[in-house]
């Protein structure tokens, strides 16, 4: 886990700036921690449940905007679905225990720190409220736009489900922006226009995915992890001399130094596996490494 540079001056400026109803500005220190608490618990959901589902999960950064899990889940709907839905279902989870709690807290009286509690739980049930929400809705990268793009994915398949999760987070981004400029808030202005490179991203991720798709398949090879057969075509790039080149037609090596790899990435599913493993019959035996 990681914290952005930037994360500490936001907020330094967010604590010192901020009104309070608190009796001690202590507090304003605890909700701000508290805000990146619920942020962390929704990332590791993500994290937790990708790598339940066999998929890689390393790293988690915090940064002023929120937090990013980075998951990558194997390239199934299933899989992606559960990775990304399970963020928000903690912070479900959540809102059912900071109700318990601000319950507790505002039936003990107005006696000693007890109505700095019930406003600091209160705080927090609506922040965790805002979190879920905000997540949820169907912008992509957005929590939302990706469940929407896993759902989507059962039925229309893999890029052209990316690309409807595209067009409509650019629309989703417009009413953003315009929540933006009615407001006057630089805050959510920020968080429109990176939510628009993003949309534009994964349009243009749909678009190589479409390409991909369309490509001759090799005969006779399959990933081992996805059990897709590899595109005929120079997808893969040596470390050495920095050309691509096909590795299913070199048996594993570069045609141009010689370098020979034993290990080969799935341009599906980008799982990593041994060069031999994807071979399943040839009428030639291939040259592997």
């Amino acid at each position: 886990m990681f914290l952005h540079w930037s994360w500490f001056l936001v907020a330094l400026y967010q604590i010192t700036s901020r009104g309070s109803e608190y009796s001690s500005p202590v507090w304003n220190v605890l909700e701000y921690l508290a805000l990146f608490a619920i942020v962390l618990l929704h990332e590791f959901g993500h994290a937790l449940a990708c790598r339940q589902v066999g998929g890689q999960a390393s790293l988690i950064v915090l940064w002023p905007l929120g937090g990013v899990a980075y998951v990558s889940p194997p390239s199934r709907p299933g899989a992606t679905l559960w990775s990304i839905a399970a963020g928000p279902l903690v912070n479900v989870v959540l809102v059912l225990v900071f109700s318990g709690l601000v319950a507790v807290a505002t039936q003990q009286g107005s006696g000693g720190w007890w109505p700095d509690i019930a406003l600091f739980l209160r705080t927090l049930w609506v922040i965790n409220l805002a979190i879920l929400v905000f997540n949820l809705l169907p912008v992509y990268p957005l929590d939302g736009g990706q469940i929407l793009r896993s759902l989507l994915w059962f039925g229309i398949g893999r890029a052209r489900s990316l690309m409807v999760a595209g067009v409509t987070g650019l629309v989703g981004v417009t009413g953003l922006m315009a929540v933006a400029f009615w407001s006057q808030s630089w805050w959510i202005g920020i968080m429109g226009i990176f939510l628009l490179l993003n949309c534009w991203r994964g349009i243009r991720q749909a678009r190589d995915l479409a390409k991909l798709e369309r490509l001759p398949r090799h005969e006779g090879f399959a990933c081992p992890a996805c059990r897709v057969a590899p595109p005929v075509a120079p997808l893969w790039l040596c470390g050495n001399c920095r050309i691509t080149f096909d590795t299913f037609e070199t048996g594993g090596a570069c045609p141009q130094c010689g370098d020979r790899f034993p290990t080969t990435v799935c341009s599906d599913c980008g799982v990593r596996s041994p060069w031999a493993e994807w071979v399943l019959a040839s009428p030639v035996p291939p040259r592997l490494p």
